[in-house]
């Protein structure tokens, strides 16, 4: 029996590069994005199997109602992959209350709104399995992606509380964090902040050593997602890429080094 997926951020990027594929495997997709004209092709190419909701998670009644016609559409919801989000760029002092308000709007409330919406049909049905996008950057901040890291690092740990609060009802969750791929993140998908000149040295830096590659396409990350749903018991987390994997290796390496090189001082305290 195919599969029921609930997209967000469907249209555009890693969110319809893993709709056509779950459609190509004969899956059925509810595709939800406030913009849904791009999902036209698909929905011509795929008749009956791919529905399409224009959403704006940031309005919780909208998500869960959205999530309502998702689960009526096909009868279930097997998959659901919380891919909506973007990217506020610039340093953390130049960036204004409403960017900070509304970035994390988007990218940690929009994703907890889907997230109880969605849990109450899972939960009825025994089954189903959550996909958390987030980023390999999660583990700690970066200069000009300081804030989507946070919102991210945001996500992971409530995803962690969900997969423990949910496993008991038969949901299953996973944390995908994912690489650098060109999904117009950069692009139709940034908030740019006002640059500060006394940031400028640093800011510089930064884009010569980030370069020009996007990075790959979208769709090769989209068979190591296919392969994750079939997991009968799928990981809390993973990471998608190669070289993502990689550095996230040496963080990981670089960050227990420097707790141990200050263990002594930690264990002066009793907590």
């Amino acid at each position: 029996m195919s599969r029921v997926w609930f997209i967000t951020g469907a249209s555009r990027g890693l969110g319809r590069a893993f709709a056509e594929a779950a459609l190509r495997a004969g899956d059925r997709v509810v595709g939800a994005a406030r913009n849904i004209e791009p999902l036209a092709d698909l929905a011509r190419r795929y008749p009956g199997h791919l529905v399409r909701l224009p959403l704006d998670v940031t309005d919780r009644a909208a998500v869960f109602e959205a999530v309502g016609r998702a689960a009526a559409a096909f009868g279930r919801l097997d998959i659901v992959l919380n891919n909506a989000g973007g990217l506020l760029l610039g340093m953390v002092e130049e960036a204004t209350e409403e960017q900070i308000r509304a970035h994390f709007d988007v990218n940690l409330f929009g994703a907890i709104w889907v997230t109880q919406a969605v849990l109450p049909h899972l939960r009825a049905q025994g089954s189903g399995h959550i996909l958390q996008v987030t980023t390999m950057g999660t583990g700690g901040g970066f200069p000009m992606v300081g804030l989507y890291a946070a919102g991210k690092s945001a996500l992971d740990s409530v995803s962690e509380a969900v997969a423990m609060e949910a496993e008991q009802f038969g949901v299953k969750l996973t944390i995908v964090q994912m690489g650098g791929y060109d999904t117009g993140l950069f692009t139709t998908g940034t908030t740019m902040t006002t640059p500060d000149p006394r940031y400028q040295e640093l800011r510089d830096k930064l884009i010569e050593m980030w370069g020009d590659d996007a990075g790959p396409a979208p769709d090769t990350a989209a068979p190591v997602i296919m392969e994750l749903v079939d997991l009968p018991e799928p990981p809390r987390r993973l990471i998608v890429g190669g070289a993502s994997y990689d550095v996230v290796r040496q963080d990981l390496q670089a960050r227990t080094a420097e707790y141990r090189a200050w263990e002594h001082l930690s264990r002066k305290a009793p907590g």
